[in-house]
C-alpha cells in the first residue's frame, strides 16, 4: 500500500532532520509519496502567516501530515504555529512516549511511560486581554468534552499497548471547578476500565516523583499547560528533547513532530540530532499500521545508540546528521 504525507520540513535544524527521517522511512520500505509544503519563518513574508492556509489544505486531504521544529517568537509576533495546526485541525491529543535507550546517558533505566495531553483548551486557548494597562489576564478553559474525550484516548492507548496504569495529573485541591472538572471526568471514564489500575497526582507532586523515580509511571494524562512542562521534564530524564518523538492525534487526522525546537544557531552546520523526528517517523508507520516496518526502524536506532559509534556531537560522539541517518539504515 502507497501513502501520500504532507511533509513541513520547518525552519533552523528542520530541513535536516526531516531529510534524515524521510531517508530512514523510505529505506524501511514503505511507499511514501512526500508532499512537501513549507511553514514558519521562511514564509511569513510571502504570505503574513507562518502557517499559510495551503499548509491546513494539504493536511486535510492527505490526513496525515510530519513537521520539522518551527520557530515561535517569545512575548511577541505570531501565534505558534504548533498551535494554529493542533486548533485548527482539531488535533486534541498530544501523545509523547518518553524511553530510555542504551547508550544515552541519562540518570534512569528501564523508563517507559507515555504522556497524554489535552490540546484544544486550557490556558492555551489563547483567550488573553489586558485589563487597563498594569494587568494582564488569561482565561482557563477547561470542558467536559475535551476532558472526557482525552482521558478515553489515554485509557484506550493504554488497552491497546497492554499498560497496566493511567494517572491523572491535575492542580484541583486550587482550582476546584476547572481542574476538579477535568479530574471529575478522568475519574469517570477510568470506571469503564476496570483492568487498568486508576489514580491521580497533584501537579507539582508528580513533579517530584516523576524525578524521584519515573520508572513507576505508565500512562498520564493531563490538562494542555502541565503536559507541556512535564513532557519535556521528562524528556530531561532521559537524555534530553533529542530522543524524545511526539504526535497530535485528531478524529481522523493526525501531525507528527520532533519535541525539540528549530535550534537556529546549529542551522546548516549538519550537526543536529534527528533521533527525534526519525522516532516520530517511527510513531507515525504504527498509526499507519506499518507495524514491521516500525519496529525495524526503532531496533536500528536502539542498536546504533547502544553502539555509541557514530551517534552526533550531543550524543558523545562526532557524527554528521546524514552520517548518523544513513547508520540506522545500515542496521535495518
Amino acid at each position: 500500500m502507497s501513502y501520500t504525507i504532507t511533509m513541513i520540513p520547518g525552519d533552523g535544524i528542520g530541513p535536516e532532520v526531516m531529510e534524515a527521517m524521510q531517508a530512514v522511512v523510505n529505506a524501511s520500505g514503505v511507499e511514501i509519496e512526500w508532499e512537501v509544503v513549507n511553514a514558519g519563518e521562511g514564509v511569513i513574508e510571502e504570505y503574513g502567516t507562518p502557517l499559510p492556509d495551503y499548509v491546513i489544505e494539504s493536511i486535510k486531504k492527505n490526513k496525515i501530515a510530519i513537521k520539522g521544529p518551527v520557530t515561535t517568537p517569545v512575548g511577541k509576533g505570531f501565534r505558534s504555529v504548533n498551535v494554529g495546526l493542533r486548533q485548527s485541525l482539531n488535533l486534541y491529543a498530544n501523545v509523547r512516549p518518553v524511553k530510555t535507550f542504551k547508550g544515552v546517558p541519562c540518570r534512569y533505566e528501564d523508563v517507559d511511560l507515555i504522556i497524554v495531553r489535552e490540546n484544544t483548551e486550557d490556558l492555551y486557548a489563547g483567550i488573553e486581554h489586558m485589563v487597563g494597562e498594569d494587568a494582564a489576564e488569561t482565561i482557563k478553559i477547561i470542558t467536559r468534552k475535551a476532558s472526557v474525550r482525552i482521558s478515553k484516548y489515554a485509557y484506550e492507548l493504554a488497552k491497546a499497548q497492554n499498560r497496566k496504569m493511567v494517572t491523572a495529573v491535575h492542580k484541583a485541591n486550587i482550582m476546584k471547578l476547572s481542574d476538579g472538572l477535568f479530574l471529575k471526568c478522568a475519574k469517570e471514564v477510568g470506571e469503564e476500565y476496570p483492568e487498568i489500575i486508576s489514580n491521580d497526582m497533584i501537579v507539582d507532586a508528580m513533579s517530584m516523583r516523576m524525578v524521584q523515580d519515573p520508572t513507576k509511571y505508565d500512562v498520564l494524562v493531563m490538562p494542555n499547560l502541565y503536559g507541556d512542562i512535564l513532557s519535556d521534564m521528562a524528556s530531561g530524564l532521559v537524555g534530553g528533547l533529542g530522543i524524545v518523538p511526539g504526535a497530535n492525534i485528531g478524529e481522523d487526522m493526525a501531525v507528527f513532530e520532533a519535541v525539540h525546537g528549530s535550534a537556529p544557531d546549529i542551522a546548516g552546520l549538519n550537526i543536529a540530532n534527528p533521533t527525534a523526528t526519525i522516532l516520530s517517523g517511527v510513531m507515525m508507520l504504527r498509526y499507519l499500521k506499518e507495524f514491521e516496518a516500525a519496529d525495524k526502524i526503532e531496533k536500528a536506532v536502539s542498536k546504533v545508540l547502544e553502539s555509541g559509534k557514530v551517534v552526533t556531537s550531543d550524543l558523545g560522539g562526532n557524527a554528521k546528521t546524514m552520517e548518523y541517518a544513513n547508520e540506522i539504515i545500515n542496521n535495518m
